[in-house]
């Protein structure tokens, strides 16, 4: 409940904020000392645009370049672990299919030598579980280095990015974010993705593909 309280009292002064700016930047007073635009006349005119913006992260992430050689990064991890995994388990598919085949036609020398065979078998399958486990832990943790690495890069650049733009408030449009409708003049995505691919250069993952 208190957290909720907080994102409201937020929420209400970051209006607050953007109004006290509407009313210092743009209202001059007039011969007779009241102002030329009321805030109301202002907040309705469709040809005024707010010092604000907001960016569509899925379109970013799309387009952006350096997310998409990290993108493309995880891919090649993926496939190797899965090519591992693949490999270690049909190694105990076929130790275990042909245990399958020497039992039936009783090629075992004793009961023993069988139940070794079946030990190591279940040994291999035990080691398969355990690899894949830490082979998975090992992809999270990439993958958040990496996610980490994308969002700090973005905050550095979004700052260099609104020096020459002046923007006091960018939001992102994320289902978490609390963008639920917003005008599509306050959609700065694609000047964003240029300014980013424009530090960061052509994608590796692109270039070779195109090779």
């Amino acid at each position: 409940m208190k957290n909720s309280t907080l994102y409201i009292v937020s929420g209400v002064l970051a209006v607050a904020i953007i109004i006290l700016y509407i009313l210092h930047f743009t209202t001059k007073p007039s011969v007779n000392g009241s102002t030329g635009k009321n805030l109301t006349t202002l907040l309705n005119d469709s040809s005024f645009t707010l010092p604000i913006g907001y960016v569509n992260v899925d379109s970013l992430l799309m387009n952006y370049n350096f997310a998409k050689d990290l993108n493309e990064s995880l891919l090649r991890k993926q496939e190797s672990t899965r090519a591992t995994l693949n490999q270690r388990e049909g190694q105990i598919r076929s130790a275990a299919t042909d245990f399958e085949r020497k039992l039936r036609n009783n090629a075992f020398l004793s009961t023993e030598r069988a139940q070794q065979e079946q030990n190591r078998i279940m040994q291999m399958d035990q080691e398969y579980q355990q690899l894949a486990e830490r082979l998975t832990q090992e992809f999270l943790l990439e993958q958040e280095k990496l996610n980490i690495q994308m969002e700090d890069t973005i905050k550095a650049r979004m700052k260099e990015f609104n020096q020459n733009k002046h923007y006091e408030i960018i939001f992102s449009n994320r289902t978490t974010s609390t963008i639920l409708l917003a005008d599509e003049k306050y959609d700065i995505t694609n000047e964003v993705i240029e300014f980013l691919n424009s530090k960061y250069g052509p994608a590796t993952a692109t270039t070779t593909t195109g090779k």
